[in-house]
């Protein structure tokens, strides 16, 4: 009886296993059913976004989190993957964006994205991501760059001030230890001095004793 109830047994364990086999390799945060990857409304940001998905997705949902930027390659080995939802995410088109747009601009199907639209910067607020003009995102690339080249400058006279400051505090206490050595040292020999004349009074008192 048990060797006959054993393939019964095994087939409903591996029917109880299947889901957890199926999943397998499902990013964290997220859940899978039927290729699908579904990621939406996790209130997932650009750090903590899964940085890889299985290789056989057809379908990943990302919309209504708090995405700005998708890692640069992210989408590309998934070779079966026939859509993405992006809309409802906070997208900064600045220089993190170019990724993203490159990547809508190779859809065949550009309707699926007409809701994927800027955050920021202001200027760029409600523009369709993959219709963005290179230079309009280069020139906010710029502005950052230069931004950060003058925080990086404004760093570096710090540092350098700190050091000057810092070299003539050694200097002085190197001078006045010097000092202080050059003291202590001529003392001494003031004392050893001293010494020796008292010395040398005290053996000529004693003889003429």
């Amino acid at each position: 009886m048990e060797m006959r109830g054993s393939p019964l047994f095994l087939i409903q364990l591996l029917y109880l296993l299947l889901p957890l086999l199926v999943s397998e390799g499902c990013p964290l945060y997220c859940s899978c059913r039927n290729r699908r990857v579904i990621c939406s409304g996790r209130k997932l940001t650009s750090g903590s976004l899964p940085t890889a998905f299985p290789a056989d997705t057809v379908e990943i949902q990302l919309h209504d989190n708090r995405l700005t930027s998708l890692p640069n390659g992210l989408l590309d080995p998934l070779t079966h993957l026939r859509s993405v939802s992006l809309h409802g995410n906070p997208w900064v088109c600045d220089c993190g964006v170019l990724y993203l747009r490159s990547w809508l601009l190779k859809q065949e199907d550009r309707s699926l994205y007409r809701n994927v639209t800027c955050n920021s910067p202001p200027g760029l607020q409600g523009r369709l991501v993959m219709y963005l003009v290179e230079e309009e995102v280069l020139d906010s690339c710029q502005y950052w760059y230069c931004n950060l080249a003058l925080a990086s400058q404004l760093a570096l006279f710090i540092l350098i001030g700190v050091q000057a400051v810092l070299l003539v505090f050694l200097i002085y206490f190197l001078r006045r230890y010097e000092k202080l050595s050059r003291e202590a040292r001529h003392t001494g020999e003031e004392s050893f001095a001293g010494g020796e004349t008292e010395n040398e009074y005290v053996l000529l008192k004693d003889r003429t004793a």
